[in-house]
């Protein structure tokens, strides 16, 4: 007969001595032979050995994705570290300073598949100041660019810098990045990077890569400040 004042034995009092006994299986053998379990891939019943082979084999498949995935990243970062380097290449090898920003916005929609790309400048030495990506900034715009902590990535709310790009009708989704000569100091100028896909350039999107470019574009076009 049962005694009501001893509490009955739960899942977990089996399973805590389960895992407290490791030698229990060594002294039953036999019961491993006749547990049965129920398989994730159907209603039939399989055994204790074959359940651990299915979750054995799951786990080999799942590290299998996260390697081809690495591998997948691995393969499109040494892509971008190439295009970088023979962006970077295009502008050290540049020897003419005022051809320096068609340089970037060239190189730039070539080498990262950027369709539309404009910079602009202010401030620059006067024996720059007649080019044309050095006029047409307003103070609205300059004002913009050192509100920029970071690149401006997402639609076309119709932003001044939006419009010197070549086909500003078309662009659904943007980057804007502030060009400075140092961190601490105001913009000297605008990378604006445009497309037609509005998934590009999305707010959610990391802006690291985009800071970077930003840091080497005004470190190249410093050359052309007073």
């Amino acid at each position: 007969m049962t005694d009501p004042t001893i509490p009955p034995i739960t899942e977990d009092d089996i399973a805590n001595y389960l895992a407290n006994t490791p030698d229990f299986f060594e002294r039953h053998a036999s019961v491993l032979a006749t547990v049965q379990l129920s398989s994730p891939h159907g209603q039939r019943a399989v055994s204790l050995q074959e359940r651990q082979a299915e979750m054995l084999r799951e786990k080999i498949k799942g590290l299998e994705l996260r390697a081809a995935e690495m591998i997948r990243h691995g393969q499109e970062n040494s892509a971008i570290a190439e295009r970088l380097h023979r962006w970077t290449r295009e502008l050290l090898s540049t020897r003419e300073s005022a051809d320096l920003p068609l340089v970037v916005a060239r190189e730039m929609a070539a080498q990262f598949n950027v369709p539309q790309v404009a910079v602009k400048l202010w401030d620059v030495a006067p024996a720059f100041a007649g080019q044309a990506y050095a006029q047409g900034a307003s103070e609205d715009v300059r004002t913009f660019a050192a509100s920029l902590a970071r690149p401006y990535c997402g639609g076309n709310p119709g932003l001044e810098a939006a419009s010197w790009l070549v086909d500003p009708g078309t662009v659904a989704s943007l980057a804007v990045i502030p060009l400075r000569a140092v961190a601490e100091e105001a913009p000297f100028g605008l990378l604006v990077l445009g497309a037609s896909d509005s998934q590009r350039f999305t707010p959610d999107m990391g802006t690291e890569f985009l800071e970077r470019m930003g840091e080497l574009t005004a470190a190249s076009l410093s050359r052309l400040r007073p």
